[in-house]
C-alpha cells in the first residue's frame, strides 16, 4: 500500500516535468524503497549511489559550516542527478535531462520529497 502511494508520488514527479527521466526514494542505507527507473538503470546501484553521495553532502556541510544539508546536484555531460531528503530516513533521487529547466525541477523535486516525507 505505501509503496504504491510512493510509486504514485514518483508517477507524478516523472509526469508533471519532461525534463525528469527517472526518479526513485532511497532509504538513507541504500535500500530502494520505490522507483520508477528507466529501462537499464540498477536499482541497487541507483540506490547505493545516492545513499554515499548524500552522506558524503551531509558531512561536507556539516564540517564547512554551511549548515543543514538540502540537495545533493551532481551534473554531468548527459544530465543531471539530485538527491534531496524526504524526511529522516530516505532521499529522492531524480535523474534529469541536459535540457532541462533545473528551477522546475527543483521545485517538482522539494514538492515530491515533502509528499514522501509524509507518507514515511
Amino acid at each position: 500500500m505505501r509503496e504504491q502511494m510512493l510509486k504514485s508520488v514518483l508517477s507524478d514527479l516523472n509526469g508533471t516535468s519532461a525534463d525528469v527521466e527517472a526518479s526513485a526514494v532511497i532509504s538513507t542505507d541504500g535500500l530502494t524503497i520505490a522507483s520508477m527507473l528507466s529501462v537499464g538503470m540498477d536499482e541497487d546501484r541507483v540506490g547505493a549511489m545516492s545513499a554515499a553521495m548524500l552522506s558524503l553532502g551531509d558531512r561536507t556541510a556539516a564540517e564547512l559550516s554551511r549548515g543543514e544539508l538540502e540537495q545533493v546536484m551532481v551534473k554531468g555531460e548527459n544530465g543531471y542527478i539530485l538527491l534531496i531528503h524526504a524526511g529522516r530516513d530516505a532521499v529522492l533521487t531524480v535523474i534529469a535531462r541536459k535540457e532541462a529547466k533545473l528551477g522546475l525541477v527543483f521545485l517538482d523535486a522539494k514538492r515530491a520529497a515533502a509528499n514522501i516525507s509524509e507518507l514515511l
